[in-house]
């Protein structure tokens, strides 16, 4: 692609693995649009601050005059939106915000969006593609014996984060078939990686576990992901943007199904043989109260973008664990960067008083 991108979100764990992945393949501009929340962070880019077109812009998707002023200027053929508030457990305990972030501030991008592509003609308009970034669990929750995830099931969110992110696909949805803007929605499954913010499952246990705190795990710890590597992802959206068609749906997997208690004994066991202690990592395990709506399975039948565009992944679930955790040991100056005090009071507020529940 030689026309500017467009990306929300990328100072975030997946906009910025894309971005940074982009920049390998691509030597076009990239604009960067993030408003760096806590779980942006500008470090995770580094290695592209310099380069040559490379734009970042501090700014809210809310704001949709910014936006349309930023399609304006930089007239990008893609824009691809990864902003969102994504962590389900945030969701529960303030659910406006992800209200405010991932439905109304999807519908801002729509308009600009819409707007701009009103005014484009010839090869930009043919060539000019929304690609909007979601998630499995808008689906909601699958019983052992269920199948997969398709792009036909029904959606069936449980949580104020999958309600807002099925809202906000709707509405891309719809603005191609009432506007004909030329949209694309990826739906995928858990994503785990380099740059995730210690919130999420893999890397707080990793985090935890080097300084032999509990291992927080939800119920009986046996609730299913399907677990698809951060650069898998990245790919894929590349792949959807060159060659998938406008109004599609794409699901995208790891195939790589395993319980939240596998996925924590997996890190517990490569930190074993990688970093060996006197104890066990797997004694720090600790089961905490579950959270409301847990879903019990999430898994994704990846086989359309297989069949129609050729992607699959290429990581399996220990190849890409390995990985991740040595990045992970490689990288402990990020991970202090990015636990701030408020991360700390939001760590006890969630996990502190399920351990006392249990307790009880």
């Amino acid at each position: 692609m030689k026309q500017p991108i467009l990306v929300t979100g990328g100072a975030g764990f997946i906009g910025s693995n894309f971005v940074l992945e982009w920049a390998k393949c691509y030597s076009n501009e990239i604009v960067n649009l993030d408003k760096l929340t806590y779980a942006g962070n500008l470090l995770n880019l580094r290695s592209v601050q310099e380069r040559t077109g490379y734009h970042f812009v501090h700014g809210d998707i809310c704001d949709r005059e910014l936006v349309l002023s930023l399609l304006q200027k930089h007239r990008p053929a893609a824009l691809v939106h990864f902003a969102a508030e994504s962590h389900v457990d945030r969701s529960i305990l303030g659910p406006e915000e992800f209200v405010r972030t991932n439905i109304h501030g999807t519908f801002c991008l729509l308009e600009a969006a819409r707007k701009y592509y009103s005014e484009l003609k010839g090869t930009e308009r043919e060539a000019f593609r929304f690609l909007h970034v979601s998630t499995d669990e808008v689906y909601g929750s699958l019983s052992p014996e269920d199948e997969p995830f398709s792009e036909s099931t029904r959606y069936s969110p449980n949580s104020p984060y999958s309600a807002s992110k099925a809202a906000s696909d709707h509405l891309v949805r719809a603005y191609h078939h009432t506007y004909g803007l030329p949209t694309l929605i990826t739906n995928c499954s858990n994503n785990y990686g380099p740059y995730q913010f210690p919130e999420k499952l893999i890397p707080l246990m990793i985090s935890n576990a080097l300084m032999a705190r509990p291992l927080p795990v939800y119920g009986d710890g046996l609730n299913v992901r399907d677990w698809l590597y951060v650069i898998d992802h990245c790919e894929a959206i590349r792949v959807v943007l060159a060659k998938g068609r406008p109004g599609e749906t794409y699901n995208i997997g790891g195939a790589n199904e395993r319980t939240n208690l596998q996925v924590v004994k997996t890190i517990c066991s490569l930190l074993e043989e990688i970093k060996p202690q006197q104890s066990r990592f797997e004694s720090l395990i600790t089961y905490v109260k579950d959270r409301p709506g847990h879903d019990r399975r999430y898994a994704i039948d990846s086989r359309k973008i297989q069949r129609d565009l050729g992607w699959s992944p290429k990581e399996t679930f220990e190849t890409g664990m390995r990985k991740t955790v040595l990045w992970y040991l490689e990288n402990s100056s990020w991970v202090k960067s990015v636990t701030s005090g408020s991360y700390k009071k939001w760590i006890a507020d969630n996990y502190q008083s399920r351990e006392a529940a249990c307790e009880a």
